[in-house]
């Protein structure tokens, strides 16, 4: 890979963030063929705010409004993309406060929190409640590792506004949980009974 010098590095890097948010320092590090440290005072240098940031930004900007079930800052992990009423990805960086000290194994229960507010996030209703979840945990997930949370609307029936929702979440290509949420919505129907 050429080495760029570093003006022209700087402005392929902001053109990179721009093109996919979603890239980490380690990942731009490797395509520049530069330290990650040298990124980091790129993205100083050009007040480009960590990732993170980028994606808190670009989930409020995105996916604020198509999420009526709850507040968006009341999601676990950050939403990326969501369908209403079909799909929905969000991630979690597991950091040293989800984590037993010992083992520096995550906590069920934030893996679980994930899981279910995708669930109810993505069901296109102001009012969702999850009433029954079969979640497994497929391999423990540990400090510094990233979450990605992906559901899929399965199954809808009207005459009890329940709906069907399979969460599947993975650390890299693995999987980490497989969970499926059985929704209630209040619909139209459904509040007059």
């Amino acid at each position: 890979m050429k080495k760029y010098p570093k003006k022209e590095r700087q402005i392929k890097l902001q053109a990179a963030i721009e093109e996919n948010p979603f890239t980490t320092d380690e990942q731009l590090a490797e395509k520049f063929d530069v330290s990650v440290q040298t990124i980091r005072l790129d993205r100083v240098a050009l007040s480009i705010p960590e990732l993170r940031e980028r994606i808190k930004y670009v989930a409020s900007e995105n996916y604020a409004d198509a999420v009526k079930s709850l507040p968006i800052d009341e999601v676990i992990g950050e939403i990326i993309d969501i369908q209403p009423g079909k799909s929905a990805i969000s991630l979690f960086d597991v950091s040293p406060e989800h984590v037993f000290k010992r083992n520096k194994i995550a906590r069920g229960h934030h893996l679980f929190a994930q899981a279910n507010s995708l669930a109810t996030a993505v069901i296109p209703n102001e009012l969702a409640l999850t009433t029954q979840s079969t979640v497994r945990f497929v391999r423990s997930v540990r400090e510094g590792e990233r979450v990605v949370a992906k559901a899929k609307v399965r199954e809808k029936t009207d005459t009890r506004a329940i709906t069907i929702v399979d969460i599947k979440s993975y650390v890299g290509d693995e999987i980490v949980l497989k969970g499926k949420f059985e929704m209630y919505h209040a619909t139209e129907k459904s509040k007059k009974d």
